[in-house]
């Protein structure tokens, strides 16, 4: 059996006080660099693995997350993000490890500034959010910054501001995704639409990637004589609107064959398609909502590409515990599983257990 090797046997071997040692091991206070060398050699050859765990549990602190999310009951996609927030809070509550909501409309920039104020003000030991506002979320960045509280994101990455983690899909190979199982399913020639739908596409920088990845595909296969790409936003909210302009579309365009809907909400359209075309349309979306899960079975919706986003929330929770707590290093990214989710093998992914 493996020795359980202590800071005091490597402090005996190297001839120096287990303070020394200590301060070795985390890379604080000032050490000899001589008498570095010579304890990191000897922490090497004994092995030694430090046990954060028992120290984690053995310690009375406790630490305090916030988690800046959207609000579900402005979109159902939310919910599970936060299911995978509660789960990890639930998981890691024995090590002190408490998280506070602070939830906004994922459709108004007012709320999303209003919370992510509120966590300035309450100066937490670590956050996770989702930065669906680009441009309101950056000056948040440098006041978190300056105040030394390391962040992860997760669904949407912006990574120029040297986040602690990102957790995810990425978003180009996704769209990248997409678009090989719409070439795949799609006659030659045809138009294909990109749908944007529910966001401001100008400030999402994950729906950006994804049409970026989309439509390179496309490019690097050259096959973008064969398939027209076309590109349309909406909102769904307005029914009578998203009526009218996927009518525009569908007029205009006899030759569309295809649809990608680049957020959760593949099921408006997929609704749309059955009451007003009668030929098939090639869907592909994001995420098992109920609603897409509904056109899937019905085989109006072709692919979802399983994002899992309660997976994001869970695992959000665990990179900033493994830093703030157990004092790992944490990968800057975590990307999830690019999962092709059909209505053969829906049910392997639709297990509320799974994370």
């Amino acid at each position: 059996m493996k020795p359980n090797i202590r800071i005091k046997d490597i402090a005996l071997k190297a001839n120096v006080s287990t303070g020394t040692v200590d301060r070795v091991l985390h890379n604080r206070g000032k050490v000899n660099e001589k008498v570095k060398e010579k304890v990191l050699k000897i922490i090497s050859e004994m092995k030694y693995e430090p046990n954060f765990i028992a120290r984690a549990l053995s310690s009375n602190k406790t630490y305090h997350l916030a988690a800046l999310i959207p609000d579900y009951t402005f979109d159902s996609y939310w919910l599970a993000p936060q299911s995978g927030i509660e789960r990890a809070e639930k998981d890691l509550g024995k090590f002190g490890v408490q998280v506070q909501q602070l939830k906004f409309n994922p459709f108004d920039v007012h709320s999303f500034i209003a919370a992510a104020n509120k966590i300035s003000d309450i100066n937490p030991d670590g956050i996770l959010l989702s930065p669906i506002f680009y441009r309101e979320v950056l000056p948040f960045f440098e006041t978190w910054k300056e105040q030394g509280i390391p962040f992860v994101l997760f669904n949407t990455q912006i990574a120029e501001f040297d986040p602690l983690s990102y957790i995810g899909q990425d978003s180009y190979q996704s769209g990248f995704l997409a678009a090989k199982l719409i070439h795949y399913g799609t006659p030659q020639p045809s138009s294909v639409l990109i749908v944007h739908i529910d966001e401001e596409i100008s400030n999402a920088a994950h729906l950006l990637k994804k049409e970026q990845g989309f439509r390179n595909y496309f490019l690097h296969n050259k096959l973008t004589g064969r398939y027209n790409i076309i590109k349309i936003e909406l909102k769904p909210s307005d029914i009578t609107s998203l009526k009218a302009q996927l009518n525009e579309v569908f007029e205009n365009t006899p030759d569309l064959n295809a649809i990608f809907v680049t957020t959760s909400r593949a099921h408006e359209i997929a609704k749309y398609v059955i009451e007003n075309i009668t030929r098939h349309i090639n869907i592909v979306g994001y995420d098992l909502l109920p609603q897409n899960v509904y056109y899937l079975n019905k085989d109006r919706i072709s692919f979802l590409i399983n994002q899992n986003p309660k997976g994001q929330g869970y695992w959000g929770i665990h990179q900033l515990v493994d830093h703030l707590v157990f004092k790992k290093e944490v990968a800057p990214i975590k990307f999830l599983p690019l999962d092709i989710v059909t209505k053969e093998n829906l049910n392997y992914y639709i297990d509320e257990d799974t994370i």
